[in-house]
């Protein structure tokens, strides 16, 4: 059975390496690990196949830009006849801290309007893989901090997250989403 495995962002230069596109950096962590190729942009979504840790997997990343990264997941869903228990999303999340990793399933969109997006299509029950950016200070706009880039300083805490991130992937394609959650949810924050 393919499992799909969505990460979040927002497509072009403008945004690479910005805090709301955390589930483009994870998704293209995994590709490099276990050398899938973006070999497709159809569905309205860039797109490779291939394994991870014994599971057949596509990763996708959403061109639509991240409000409506909903549509493109269902065009996904849809060719591929797939439960939304077999999607697997990957984003950013202001709600935890910088750096920390959360793999759940169901529930909202704490006001993340790419989640809203693919609640939509999915419903509320599907496999999550949450990517802490921490909020900003008092004061500051929340969306220039999302699509903004980050501190020379913090890169060291973006790998390790990426990283975090993607092994919480690689967990649930190995061991089920229970387990994964106990592996990864259990890890302190860097």
């Amino acid at each position: 059975m393919l499992t799909l495995v969505v990460g979040l962002g927002n497509p072009g230069p403008r945004y690479a390496h910005t805090r709301h596109n955390m589930g483009f950096l994870v998704v293209d962590e995994l590709a490099r690990r276990w050398g899938i190729g973006w070999t497709s942009t159809r569905h309205g979504a860039e797109s490779g196949t291939g394994t991870i840790a014994g599971a057949t997997v596509m990763l996708a990343k959403p061109q639509t830009f991240m409000n409506l990264s909903g549509e493109a997941v269902g065009r996904l869903r849809r060719a591929r006849r797939l439960k939304p228990e077999h999607i697997v999303a990957v984003y950013d999340d202001l709600d935890l801290p910088f750096g920390r990793v959360r793999i759940r399933t169901g529930g909202g969109a704490g006001g993340h309007n790419g989640v809203t997006s693919l609640i939509s299509v999915l419903g509320r029950e599907f496999p999550r893989v949450r990517v802490g950016i921490g909020r900003p200070g008092p004061g500051s706009d929340p969306v220039e901090y999302v699509l903004g880039r980050f501190d020379a300083a913090d890169l060291r805490i973006v790998d390790e997250a990426v990283g975090h991130a993607a092994d919480g992937v690689e967990a649930i394609l190995d061991a089920g989403l229970e387990a994964a959650m106990n592996r990864i949810n259990r890890r302190p924050t860097p």
